[in-house]
Order: structure tokens, then C-alpha cells, then sequence
């Protein structure tokens, strides 16, 4: 599969994954192995930073995996600033997924707060991945503030929903292209992740669809599957749709 570039690094996985929900350490390493991703999400407020003690960090390999601190369980945009500086801090990353969390109902992003975070963070030299709804008036002003990639979610976090927003997300990828757009949260099966990248999305961020699965590993590997058929769908170029039948074996040339 053809790479993925964010902020002139390569990924050979257009799948990142998160780490949360999964029933103990070894399982997460499983399920991420599996995944096939190279980028792994970690929440900077759920894990022991000091590692004083057994850590979600013992059981990923910084060497294989690239971590992208996010700034979950945030609310305002300077407690998504002071993650994002503390993960900096003890040497996690200086990337980062913003996340400022504006309604506790639909776990909706605050917007406003998010872009306010961005322009804070990318004027401190990170490589800043924001958390947005699929607004395209927003996902332009990231970019202006200096987002390096732009993550719409596909439905609220956690839903399993699937993409329930096709139509604007479409208009979204049509319009944006500055930057690598990453659907981001409420995906539920690998058929989801293929949807995704049929419609053209540079990457997916899952976490919920995988750690959640009745066999989480098993999922993580059906999702690496979706991803790639999905983007080598895109790339090959969908077939146009007809109203009527047309014969899959031509009828000239046939002896009668």
C-alpha cells in the first residue's frame, strides 16, 4: 500500500490505533501488532508518566511504534495545552491529537477551543492533529492555524455508528486537500474502515471498534484488511453506477 505522509513523515500503515478499553496490557500489545499500525495513540492524563509503576507504556515499543500523545479528557483548550506539554515533557512526543471535548452527552469536540489549542501548540514547535466535527469552515481554519492533518469524526466517539455523516464528510474531502484528512472515531467494523478509504480519506484512527470486538485481536486484524481494500479501492477507481444491466460477457462475436 501506498505510504502515508504527515508533516514529512512517512507511515507505511494508514491505520492508527488507540490503546484504550482493552482488558489488560498484553491484549493491547496483541491488538496492535495485529492492527499492522505503526502510529499508536496514548492518552497524556490515563498513563503513568513516572513509571513507577506497570504502565500501558511497558507493553508498546517506542522503537516499532510511533506514539501520538493525545490530549483526551480534556475540556478547555488550555487543559488540552498543558497535556499536550507535559507529554512533551516527559519525552513522549512533541506530536500531538488535540482533543477538547466540548459536550459530555456526544462527546462532540469544542471546536473553537480546539483551533485556539492548535495555534498555541504549533507556535511551540508541535505537530498538532486535531479532533473535529465535519465542518469544513473549521477543518480550513486549522489548517490556517498550522494543523498538520485534520481528524473529522465519522460518528461520536464510541458508537460503533459507522460513518453516519457521508455527505459532508465527501464535501469535506473534495474541498480540503492542503492536508492528510483522518476520519476519527465512531467506526464499528472493518467495513466502515474500507467506506472510509474508498471516499478518498488519507488514513482512520480507531480504538473503540477494536478494544471493544468480542475478539479484539481478531477485529484489529480485520481492520488492517479494511483499510488496505479500501484504499486500493480508491486507487483503482470505482466502476460507475447504471440504472440498467449491462451483459458481463459481450454478446458480439457468440456462435448461435
Amino acid at each position: 500500500m501506498d505510504s502515508l505522509v504527515i508533516a514529512g513523515r512517512t507511515f507505511g500503515s494508514r491505520l492508527i490505533v488507540g490503546t484504550g478499553k482493552y482488558k489488560d496490557g498484553a491484549e493491547t500489545r496483541a491488538a496492535i501488532e495485529a492492527s499492522g499500525a505503526e502510529m499508536v495513540t496514548v492518552a497524556v492524563r490515563r498513563v503513568e508518566l513516572d513509571r513507577s509503576k506497570e504502565s500501558l507504556l511497558d507493553f508498546i515499543d517506542p522503537k516499532k511504534y510511533f506514539l501520538l500523545p493525545n490530549t483526551a479528557g480534556c475540556f478547555t483548550a488550555e487543559e488540552a495545552i498543558r497535556a499536550a506539554r507535559l507529554g512533551r515533557e516527559v519525552g513522549l512526543s512533541d506530536w500531538v491529537k488535540i482533543e477538547v471535548i466540548g459536550d459530555t452527552a456526544t462527546l462532540y469536540p469544542d471546536v473553537q477551543a480546539t483551533v485556539e489549542a492548535t495555534r498555541v501548540l504549533v507556535k511551540e514547535g508541535f505537530t498538532v492533529l486535531p479532533y473535529t466535527t465535519d465542518d469544513i469552515v473549521f477543518a480550513k481554519r486549522l489548517i490556517d492555524v498550522g494543523a498538520a492533518a485534520v481528524m473529522p469524526l465519522g460518528a461520536p466517539i464510541g458508537t460503533g455508528l459507522g460513518i453516519a455523516n457521508s455527505y459532508t464528510l465527501r464535501m469535506m474531502r473534495e474541498l480540503v486537500t492542503e492536508v492528510p484528512l483522518i476520519v476519527d472515531a465512531g467506526l464499528g467494523t472493518a467495513s466502515d474502515a474500507a467506506l472510509a478509504m474508498e471516499m478518498g480519506f488519507d488514513g482512520v484512527l480507531l480504538n473503540t471498534a477494536m478494544a471493544a470486538a468480542k475478539n479484539p485481536v481478531l477485529m484489529s486484524s480485520a481492520m488492517k484488511k479494511g483499510v488496505e481494500a479500501g484504499r486500493e479501492a480508491f486507487l483503482a477507481g470505482r466502476m460507475g453506477k447504471k440504472l440498467y444491466a449491462t451483459a458481463s460477457s459481450p454478446l458480439e462475436g457468440i456462435s448461435r
